[in-house]
């Protein structure tokens, strides 16, 4: 998998009533400590050797269970998980996995069911299969970044609904433009529809940001197409060209290919042709795809012809730009004012808090401008989240003198998670008196987003809640 990140989840649901509820003779660590000493070894023996009456030291069914958990102890059935070279024995106890899967029921009680001591699972990698089990024998989920994709085919493969679906939730979180793409190709795969929603959502938002991820050179040949294809991809058309090329080049060497001009086009077959390359400028055009190689010497000239002439040439590359997505803007104040001694600009910080109901992506602020005439303002603006920055940047605008807002943007789109709270920032250098917002709200209800404000320690120039500088938030949802 090419989640990068390494978090680790874990989701226990209730446990058991206790039969004695009074006294617990086995602290939880000690059985945790037993759930870790199975997960990486194969336990020959008991958990209490010495005493045959082990199972009266735990009170509940679960924890009696997770005992067993990778256990040879009793063991009716035995897994070789894993391809070859890299097995692992799994031993298992055939009526606990039945009671936790239909799939390993009827493989054991089943019409069709085979007496087999041993069971090949080459399909599905050892860690992933144990986080199955853990999950049937201890009723816990824990995940990782590095094995989640493989867990979820393997509670897809043996019909484990919750562990899959929490595996989806786990998917989602971690979610972002640098592994949106591979997910969406497994996504695909493993038919979680949900899932597939929320990559676009990214892949669209931050498309220049997924395009140019290690993770999109490693997707399939359809999901290359069906990103190409897509009709609300943010990004300027030379990235989606490049981003293509980069593919072609890791595609040639999965198919033991010289990366060469030749190569590239051949592997990249008709996709080339869901690339949008006339929407292009024409110096864009001339200085880069032109100069590329990977366009024949007809479609080049035909691209020159489309740019020039009156009569324009039939083309087999679509000559029209996509739609990217439209921005809408989060106005927090209900009016605005100017006034003889404000608002003021020395080098101070405006400053406001903000939350959301549900993953946005920030592209940008809306900003007042002079009272007293035209202008042009230099604004650093900064995005963070519990005091870490997430984007920054310096930037100038002009004003017209009126008292609406001029949008500045970050140069990509910056995710953001719900109900957490992030600082968005702005220290302005221009006209001394600018326009500035009253009546403001804490709560702002944005077509389905709710935004939230409230105040930040951050904020040295006045700004705040009721009144002040950064009026609107500009983002993709």
């Amino acid at each position: 998998a090419s989640v990068q990140l390494r978090n680790r989840q874990t989701v226990s649901s209730a446990e058991n009533m206790k039969l004695f509820p009074a006294k617990k003779l086995v602290p939880s660590a000690s059985i945790q400590q037993y759930q870790q000493q199975n997960l990486t070894n194969n336990n020959t023996c008991g958990p209490a050797p010495s005493c045959c009456t082990w199972q009266g030291l735990y009170p509940t069914v679960r924890e009696r269970n997770s005992v067993m958990f990778n256990n040879e102890m009793m063991a009716d059935v035995h897994f070789v998980v894993g391809p070859p070279g890299g097995t692992q024995r799994v031993p298992g106890h055939k009526y606990v996995l039945a009671v936790g899967s239909s799939v390993f029921h009827a493989m054991f009680y089943g019409e069709l069911a085979e007496d087999q001591d041993e069971i090949r699972i080459p399909d599905v990698e050892p860690p992933s299969f144990l986080a199955m089990l853990k999950y049937i024998y201890c009723d816990e989920i824990d995940l990782c970044a590095d094995t989640v994709l493989a867990t979820l085919y393997a509670a897809k493969k043996y019909i484990v609904p919750h562990l899959a679906r929490a595996c989806v939730n786990f998917l989602e979180t971690s979610l972002s433009a640098k592994n949106a793409c591979v997910l969406l190709s497994q996504s695909c795969l493993f038919e979680e529809p949900d899932l597939t929603q929320r990559c676009w959502e990214v892949i669209d938002a931050q498309a220049e940001l997924a395009l140019r991820s290690e993770g999109f050179c490693d997707i399939d040949t359809q999901t290359l197409e069906s990103i190409l294809r897509r009709e609300t991809l943010n990004a300027k058309e030379m990235v989606v060209f490049e981003a293509a090329l980069n593919w072609a080049e890791a595609e040639c060497q999965r198919q033991d290919l010289q990366p060469t001009i030749e190569n590239k086009r051949l592997v990249l077959g008709k996709a080339i042709y869901l690339i949008r390359v006339p929407t292009m400028g024409l110096e864009e055009f001339a200085n880069g795809a032109a100069q590329s190689g990977v366009l024949t010497l007809n479609e080049t000239n035909d691209i020159f012809l489309w740019y020039t002439a009156a009569k324009k040439p039939e083309l087999l590359f679509c000559t029209k730009p996509r739609k990217g997505l439209a921005p809408q803007r989060c106005h927090r104040f209900q009016s605005c004012a100017y006034r003889s001694n404000q608002w003021r600009y020395r080098g101070r910080c405006d400053s406001i808090q903000f939350a959301v109901d549900k993953r946005i992506f920030i592209a940008g602020f809306g900003l007042y401008g002079s009272s007293c005439g035209s202008a042009e303002y230099s604004a650093k603006i900064e995005l963070k989240r519990q005091g870490v920055p997430m984007a920054q940047k310096i930037i100038k605008y002009f004003s017209d003198g009126s008292s609406s807002t001029f949008p500045v943007w970050f140069e990509y789109p910056v995710q953001i998670e719900p109900d957490t709270f992030y600082t968005a920032s702005v220290v302005l250098d221009g006209n001394e008196l600018s326009y500035f917002g009253q009546e403001g709200m804490t709560e702002v209800q944005c077509g389905k987003v709710t935004f939230q404000f409230q105040c930040s320690s951050d904020s040295t120039n006045g700004t705040g809640v009721q009144g002040g500088q950064i009026p609107e938030l500009i983002f993709y949802a």
